[in-house]
């Protein structure tokens, strides 16, 4: 990935120049839409163009091909197509004018009972969090002050990046004619420390509800309204952004910006190619400067461009998504866009990625695990991980309190943009689960209420669960988690702070501000804190379960301190980074 390096003490002549740099109006309603549905048995596709083609000879040779458009973004060069054609894959990769085409998705494949467990990392097998050391409340031994938010003494991970009342807070707390997108599995636009910073206006969602994997559909339409959250992933995300200094709760890293639900998860958690794309052009078109990609696109974790182990549907359907993914993102940039990923929690080099068992993982079969995984070989040349491997993404590991890289974090010397905390539960003095050792963020009611947190009487049942009652009588919930998930907001929050000081007015979206991405994207990386690697350069992680007993693990930092595998160019620092005048 390419790195911009800023030095903190760029001279205010060039740092005038680049600021001066504006974009030409966006293209919005690049996206048309046909009125066709899908049956039982149709598959969907998403079709890439070749760069020049234009929309209608596309829909033609998709239709010899045996399809039928859905919608099409004749801006980026796609669409969504439908086909019962056996062949339809290998048609489009033959056609003029086509990259190919990617199954998006099987329709009524998979079993009704089927959700994918995308909790072990983030929040902890149920093994894991019943042995937190102690019945101690985390929040009876907060010490509150006056100036903070009632449970800002248990953000330790603002406190890391000097985002707090003493710090960036009283420099540059963020600009409401700033927004960030959060493109994850929805947030939730009532909670009390999301509310009075969501933008319900612009906020989309672009996932229609698939019943075999989310299970029953909450609407009638399946599409959930912009401000819903059913799973609590994106709405803890957002919290870590733009929390805002209400009084109630924690704060974000920015709590003054705008917070945009750009919705293309599932409720379950997989996040397909289609709504993907169209969440990041949406993005682009609505005048956004930041979006935070905490997930990585399925149904491959890794997508290869030849790799022997896949049929050559698989490849194609591979390619497409990461050319897709890079020619949206391409556009979010050139409309000033800066996208923010996480790198993923598998631990891994991703420089040396090795096998990879658990794609695709997507569809499912009967018993609902994937009925297509299998173990590959994983190159780092023909291999990506999408969309933090992309060109043109800051790519955000994880550290926990101590600074450390968290265990779970993957990591590179070519992929590390920066690190941010993001929690690790096993970060304590005896290697033991705290809940506190994780970060804090804003937790849904009703996911609460589903998931048995809290009782009938709304106290929760756990420690990794906190409730707050505001000044007006409400119950607000909070919920600590981990994960590269919560690092990548962070840094996204800082760059909204970057945006918010160094921003000029949007000629393209009157009463809002921009800034070339490449102008944040520098400063973020420039103003980051150096972080060597440990030493020895091979660290030892221990973990001590009260089943297994204790778990060893290693991984190997390489790399300057001032740009290394672990901790790219630094850990982000809000103050720096609306200091450097």
């Amino acid at each position: 990935m390419r790195k911009i390096i800023l030095s903190a003490a760029m001279s205010t002549a060039l740092v005038a120049t680049t600021l001066a740099v504006t974009q030409s109006a966006s293209s919005a309603g690049t996206s048309t839409t046909d009125s066709t549905t899908t049956t039982a048995g149709q598959t969907n596709y998403v079709v890439l163009y070749d760069p020049g083609t234009s929309d209608a000879v596309a829909r033609a040779q998709i239709a010899a091909a045996g399809g039928t458009v859905l919608s099409s973004n004749a801006e980026v060069g796609y669409a969504v197509v439908t086909s019962t054609a056996a062949d339809f894959s290998e048609k489009t990769g033959d056609a003029a004018g086509l990259v190919g085409a990617a199954a998006n998705r099987t329709i009524g494949a998979a079993p009704k009972d089927a959700v994918r467990d995308t909790d072990a990392v983030e929040r902890l097998t149920a093994a894991e969090r019943a042995q937190v050391d102690g019945d101690v409340s985390l929040k009876a031994l907060a010490a509150r002050r006056p100036a903070e938010e009632p449970l800002a003494s248990l953000q330790w991970d603002m406190q890391a990046i000097g985002a707090t009342a003493e710090g960036s807070y009283r420099t540059q707390p963020g600009s409401k004619k700033v927004s960030v997108g959060v493109i994850d599995t929805g947030v939730d636009g009532s909670h009390p420390d999301i509310a009075p910073n969501f933008d319900a206006g612009l906020s989309r969602n672009f996932v229609t509800d698939m019943p075999d994997i989310d299970g029953p559909c909450e609407v009638e339409s399946c599409v959930d309204p912009a401000d819903v959250d059913e799973g609590g992933h994106g709405t803890h995300v957002a919290s870590s952004i733009g929390s805002p200094v209400n009084g109630v709760g924690i704060a974000g890293v920015a709590p003054n910006v705008n917070l945009v639900n750009i919705r293309a998860g599932q409720d379950s958690g997989f996040f397909f190619l289609q709504p993907t794309l169209d969440a990041i052009t949406y993005a682009a078109d609505a005048g956004v400067d930041v979006i935070n990609m905490s997930f990585y696109v399925d149904p491959w974790l890794y997508n290869c461009q030849a790799n022997p182990a896949d049929s050559p549907a698989e490849q194609q359907q591979q390619r497409v998504i990461v050319a897709a993914v890079q020619r949206a993102i391409d556009y979010a940039r050139s409309k000033g866009v800066l996208p923010v990923s996480a790198s993923g929690n598998e631990a891994t080099d991703l420089g040396a990625p090795g096998v990879d068992a658990s794609s695709p993982d997507y569809p499912l079969d009967p018993e609902g695990n994937p009925a297509d995984a299998r173990e590959r070989t994983i190159d780092n040349a023909t291999c990506l991980n999408v969309p933090a491997e992309n060109d043109g993404v800051v790519t955000v590991n994880s550290t926990g309190p101590s600074g450390r890289k968290a265990y779970y974090s993957n990591f590179g010397t070519e992929q590390s943009d920066v690190s941010a905390p993001g929690g690790d539960a096993y970060d304590t003095p005896n290697g033991r689960v705290s809940p506190g050792a994780q970060v804090l963020g804003a937790y849904p009611e009703n996911v609460a209420i589903a998931e048995g947190a809290i009782d009938e009487n709304g106290e929760p049942t756990s420690p990794f669960v906190i409730r707050e009652t505001t000044p007006d009588g409400q119950d607000a919930y909070y919920q600590y988690a981990q994960g590269t998930s919560m690092a990548a907001p962070h840094a996204a929050g800082v760059a909204a702070l970057i945006v918010s000081e160094y921003g000029r007015p949007d000629p393209a979206h009157p009463g809002t501000l921009t800034l070339d991405p490449a102008v944040t994207e520098a400063v973020l990386l420039g103003t980051a804190t150096d972080t060597p690697c440990p030493v020895p350069a091979e660290y030892t992680y221990r973990r001590y379960s009260a089943t297994a007993g204790e778990v060893v693990s290693t991984a190997t930092c390489a790399g300057p301190a001032e740009d290394n595998g672990f901790y790219g160019e630094g850990l982000v620092d809000a103050q720096a980074a609306v200091s450097l005048f």
